[in-house]
């Protein structure tokens, strides 16, 4: 592991950082940042995971550059944690982090780019900051949540999921856990601290970057390069014609997901389901997208076990044929994680 890490370290030139720096865009649209100390005098640092717009990011920026500024933040934290060591001990050499998940939304890690960019950073922070990190609260997490945890756990190890604490939108239990940890001069007033910006802000924006939603004429088409299509399949939706998809849903609770796009020119998008009599009722309307100039990505929580039909329509147009890049999953209902 020393040895990879190693290696890791000069492919991404890991102890020349002081050098190089992320774009002022990644500065802004990064959430996260230093609030204070814990009691042990180790740092805390909050990090408002809505705030990742990770699809609008990765419109802008490269993988490789959303990554090496990930890495430029852990090694600034790791050199915070080993000058606090050194005044206070190592019991001050890790960081105590506050993922925040109110508002968090699975949607966006439903396109590939995004979900593989999350997992290849979670594999980077197991095989090369395993120490770093003393415990992690992830506070008000929603239903939702359960989902995308139970495929991020498969790539930690136990020594990390030992450090994290789940709680879901209840602030008296999430508060009272973080408090027994961290002084109230230490920490945000939205998270039962007292600290605040000069002008009352709860969330010491002064000091923690809130991220945000990426404005589309932000947007590179250079993304659009890097896609990877081994995954989708190709169909040709004739002028005039639909076409209907079915997948079953076996299990309650199933999540149905699709990706897809179209070259040139927009199609009519919808999802039906059977119903008791077996006839077709809307779950998603059909309705016209753009999806030849914006990928469509979405997730729906199947309520029952039925039929759902994805239906790409084309009836309306008597010119023009429209092919179709899609991948479309049912996956069955996650592990309960513990809350």
């Amino acid at each position: 592991m020393l040895r990879d890490s190693l290696d890791w370290r000069k492919q991404w030139d890991a102890d020349n950082l002081d050098n190089w720096e992320p774009s002022p865009f990644l500065k802004e649209y990064l959430p996260h940042g230093l609030c204070g100390y814990d009691k042990d005098n180790a740092p805390v640092v909050v990090v408002p995971f809505a705030g990742v717009d990770m699809y609008g990011i990765l419109h802008v920026v490269s993988r490789r550059d959303m990554i090496k500024a990930t890495i430029y933040y852990l090694e600034f934290y790791m050199k915070v944690c080993q000058e606090q060591a050194k005044e206070h001990g190592d019991i001050a050499g890790q960081v105590t982090v506050i993922f925040d998940m109110e508002a968090f939304n699975l949607r966006p890690y439903l396109w590939r780019p995004a979900g593989e960019v999350i997992i290849t950073l979670i594999q980077m922070y197991e095989a090369n900051y395993p120490e770093i990190l003393k415990i992690c609260y992830i506070i008000n997490a929603p239903k939702v949540f359960h989902f995308a945890f139970s495929i991020a756990r498969k790539f930690m190890n136990e020594y990390t999921l030992s450090k994290i604490q789940i709680y879901k939108a209840d602030p008296i239990k999430w508060q009272a856990a973080i408090l027994t940890q961290v002084p109230v001069n230490q920490l945000p007033k939205h998270f039962g601290g007292i600290l605040t910006d000069p002008d009352g802000n709860p969330r010491l924006l002064t000091k923690i970057c809130q991220g945000g939603k990426v404005p589309k004429n932000m947007y590179d088409n250079k993304v659009d390069k890097e896609k990877n299509n081994e995954d989708f399949i190709s169909v040709i939706v004739r002028k005039g014609d639909k076409l209907k998809l079915e997948y079953v849903a076996q299990e309650q609770g199933s999540i149905l997901s699709w990706e897809f796009r179209t070259e040139d020119h927009d199609i009519k998008f919808g999802i039906l389901k059977k119903n008791k009599n077996g006839k077709d009722e809307d779950v998603i309307p059909v309705h016209r997208v753009a999806a030849h100039q914006l990928e469509e990505i979405g997730v729906l929580t199947c309520e029952e076990p039925t039929t759902y039909s994805i239906v790409f329509d084309n009836s309306y147009s008597l010119i023009r044929s429209k092919k179709v890049h899609y991948s479309i999953r049912i996956t069955p209902p996650s592990e309960t994680v513990g809350l």
